[in-house]
Order: structure tokens, then C-alpha cells, then sequence
């Protein structure tokens, strides 16, 4: 399957941060809330930066002249152009800024949602990929998306519409798919989530009381992914600091969620105009160059040396297909 290059992960090192309070500044790419299928992303991509504000002006500037824009804000759009494409490989390359100074998690949308089904069944990572690889191969791309897009729709939260209450349809995709299903495991696995009808719609009304959303909707990738950042970057055991593009979808109850979710690893976290801090900027445009390459990826255009220089950011925290 494409996508299997960026698996071979992360060799960074940190040991020069352990124990000390590290601010970073984060940004993502391709964020769509709760939507995981049939959106305008099939990545999302997570990118953070521990630069200082003069270190992160000057890497823009450096940036600007190798790609130039008249534009006031640079961002990724313009790098990944590919006529700016010598400009992103010096950006990630041992010459630029940011090697050994960046992270980004990177998340393929669909596998993600397919680990959400698997957790219906109290199943871990091995039945998502399992189903990630062996679903579109029984039935059809088009047949396992139009599934995996009614389930995901019945665990979504309030977000402003009203979500599907009604898991019919959903279970009648499944019906069809467990006629269609060869014996073995494939079929085992439909069959559970099909006996977990119960379950599935307690869920859904648990989600639906209440007049408010759940404070960390379980689909929405950017909840996984600061947490990731303050795992990574907080590994040596200090408290980590986030500056955060401003983000609808990070809510001052999101925002206080997390706090409670991360207790005193996450020592704070703002949302800054990214116009008013080059570090935020920087990590734009790292998660967007990030997100394109691991999309051409994934869908088997990739760019060998671009996903070689991607590589060393990606943090095994990723939710990614393994290699194999």
C-alpha cells in the first residue's frame, strides 16, 4: 500500500531539553473537524516548532529568498509549489532551520476512523489495520468509504448541526457487507461491530443528552495530536508550553480539557495570530509541506527524496499504515 516509506519513523533526539520547560509553537494542516471521510484532506497533519522568535523570523526570511512571494504572511501554499521545490528542501534538509528542532504527527484520516470502528469492538491497532487494508480490497474503495463515512457520522458529537441520530443506515451498509464478505476474519470482525448494535446506539444517546458537546470529541485528530506534541517534546520530564495558530475547534472548554486530560505535562496553552509570531508561521508551513508530501504518498505519487527529508520530523505517534 503507498504511504509505507514515512512509516520507518523518527530518530530524534532531546536529551539536550530534559526536565526544562519548553515553549513550542504549533500549526496544523488539513483539519476538518470530525469530518474523516469524504472531506477536502485524506491527512491531517500536526507540526511543531521549538525556535526562537528571532531564530523562526530569520528561517521565514531565508525561506522568502529562496521561494520569493509579495504576499505579507508567507505560508505553506507557496512552498509547496513545485517550482519552490529547492526552497522546501533546503527548509527540511541539515542545512535549514528546522531539522532537530521540529516535529510533526501526521494521520491518515480514513485509518484513524477505522480505529475509532475497532475500538466499538474493544480492539486495538491491529484490527484497524487489518480492516484499513482488507475492507477496501473485499469491497470496493467506494462501498468501504460510503461505510466507514455512515459510522463515523453516528459518533460524531453536537458541532453547531444536528449530527445522524439514526443508525439504520449505518447498519444496513453493514448488512449488505457481511453478505458480501468472504469467511474469515473480515466477516468476524463485520459480525461483532453487527452483535454491537446495542452498544453502538448507547453510545449515540449518551452522546446526544445533554445540550453541549463532549469537551474532546473522540474523531477530531487535533485532540491526538497536541498530545502528541506534549509527549514528544516533553519526554525528559519537563512541562510543555504551547503557542498555538488560532483554531475555531480549540475552544476554551476544548482548551481546559486538555488541561485536565494532560495534567501538569501541558503547562499552558494560547492561540496567537499566526501573523504575530514567525515561530507559528514556521510550523505552518512545515504541516502543510508535511501533508503534501505524505498525501502524494498515500496515494501513490509520492516523492522519494522529499519523503526521505519528511521522515526524521514524523513521530511514531503518527497514525499511519506499518511498512510490510
Amino acid at each position: 500500500m503507498p504511504g509505507h516509506r514515512l512509516a520507518r519513523l523518527y530518530g530524534g533526539n532531546r536529551a539536550h531539553l530534559r526536565g526544562t520547560l519548553i515553549e513550542i509553537a504549533c500549526d496544523e494542516s488539513g483539519s476538518e473537524g470530525e469530518k474523516l471521510i469524504g472531506g477536502n484532506t485524506a491527512v491531517f497533519a500536526h507540526a511543531g516548532v521549538h525556535l526562537s522568535h528571532a531564530a523562526a523570523a530569520n528561517g521565514i526570511e531565508r525561506v522568502r529568498a529562496r521561494a520569493p512571494s509579495p504576499t505579507t504572511e508567507y505560508k505553506s501554499g507557496i512552498i509547496r509549489r513545485s517550482k519552490h521545490r529547492e526552497a522546501l528542501k533546503w527548509m527540511l534538509g541539515p542545512a535549514g532551520p528546522l531539522l532537530g528542532n521540529a516535529h510533526v504527527l501526521l494521520i491518515d484520516k480514513a485509518l484513524f476512523a477505522t480505529g475509532r470502528l475497532a475500538g466499538l469492538l474493544a480492539a486495538g491497532p491491529d484490527l484497524a489495520g487489518f480492516l484499513h487494508r482488507e475492507g477496501p480490497r473485499a469491497f470496493g474503495p467506494q462501498r468501504w468509504e460510503a461505510f466507514l463515512a455512515a459510522f463515523t457520522d453516528l459518533l460524531r458529537g453536537r458541532n453547531g448541526r444536528a449530527p445522524a441520530t439514526d443508525p439504520g443506515p449505518a447498519f444496513h451498509l453493514l448488512d449488505a457487507l457481511l453478505l458480501a464478505a468472504p469467511p474469515g476474519r473480515l466477516h468476524d470482525a463485520l459480525g461483532g461491530l453487527q452483535r454491537a448494535r446495542a452498544e453502538v446506539e448507547a453510545l449515540r444517546e449518551r452522546q446526544l443528552a445533554g445540550d453541549r458537546p463532549p469537551a474532546l470529541p473522540s474523531l477530531d485528530p487535533l485532540i491526538p495530536a497536541i498530545a502528541g506534541a506534549v509527549a514528544h517534546w516533553g519526554a525528559g520530564g519537563g512541562p510543555v508550553t504551547i503557542v498555538h495558530d488560532r483554531q475555531t475547534l480549540l475552544t476554551d472548554e476544548r482548551i481546559a480539557g486538555l488541561k485536565e486530560l494532560l495534567g501538569a505535562s501541558l503547562a499552558g496553552l494560547r492561540l496567537v495570530d499566526s501573523r504575530t509570531d514567525p515561530r507559528v508561521q514556521v510550523a505552518d508551513l512545515l504541516a502543510g509541506a508535511a501533508r503534501k508530501i505524505a498525501e502524494d504518498e498515500l496515494h501513490g505519487r509520492g516523492d522519494p527524496e522529499l519523503t526521505a527529508l519528511l521522515r526524521p520530523y514524523v513521530t511514531p505517534a503518527s497514525i499511519w499504515a506499518p511498512a510490510g
